[in-house]
């Protein structure tokens, strides 16, 4: 019961000392509007950082089902290029244009000429290439967003800040006098912008850096996947002309 008291005594002595709301309401009308917008700069990297993670797990999950997919298939050429088995995903793009690609130049594996075997497979390449870098831009969607609002935050809420402390020491030059009781409000109102800008910014940071590194596994796995599809269409045209 005691433990409970002392927590009752300290909640109620900081609610009645000064806080947040206060400060807020000594801040100037320029230093409320610096802190409005900050709140809904948090609502959005909030929701980024929320959205991209789900997004690339969602991704990720696709990812891993296709390519256990495409493990208990014998022929990759073999499948239909507009719909290579059941899947979605990047690496189901990257299947379907490769696939797209070796039909186009010429699907005849009876031909055993090296020198059009070499450029087909380089058109295969291109156009895995090509496939690659579209879904690089699909994984690094919404991450300039996130990105800025870390930039921006801080210099946002040091605007608000220095704004209000030329605004406190403005009306104490008007008003003639100059005092600690007159000028503490003004300033305490003002700092309140730079320490919502640094709310805003630093979880931000932390869920950018994470997202960027789990982006770039991602396009490392999604690179060494076109790879490795390049190696086997490769191999199963050799061994079709061979045959």
């Amino acid at each position: 019961m005691s433990l409970i008291f002392v927590f009752d005594s300290l909640f109620i002595q900081a609610a009645a000392g000064p806080n947040v709301f206060t400060y807020f309401a000594q801040s100037n009308l320029a230093g409320q509007v610096v802190i409005f917008i900050l709140g809904l700069l948090s609502i959005v990297a909030w929701t980024v950082m929320l959205g991209k993670y789900l997004d690339l797990s969602k991704l990720r999950s696709q990812n891993q089902r296709y390519e256990r997919l495409l493990s208990k298939e014998s022929h990759l050429i073999a499948l239909d290029p507009e719909r290579p088995g059941k899947g979605a995903g990047p690496y189901y793009n990257i299947v379907r244009e490769a696939l797209e690609a070796f039909r186009r130049y010429g699907g005849d594996l009876t031909n055993a000429d090296p020198h059009r075997a070499t450029l087909r497979m380089g058109h295969v390449e291109n156009a895995l290439q090509r496939s690659v870098a579209e879904q690089i831009i699909r994984y690094e969607a919404k991450m300039v967003v996130l990105g800025s609002i870390i930039t921006g935050a801080p210099f946002l809420g040091l605007l608000g800040t220095v704004w209000g402390v030329m605004d406190a020491f403005g009306s104490m030059a008007g008003a003639g006098s100059a005092s600690l009781q007159g000028l503490a409000p003004g300033v305490s109102g003002a700092l309140l912008t730079t320490v919502a800008g640094l709310i805003v910014a630093i979880p931000s940071v932390f869920g950018y850096n994470y997202l960027l590194q789990q982006t770039k596994i991602a396009v490392v796995e999604l690179e060494n996947f076109a790879s490795t599809a390049a190696d086997r269409i490769e191999l199963e045209a050799q061994a079709a002309a061979n045959a």
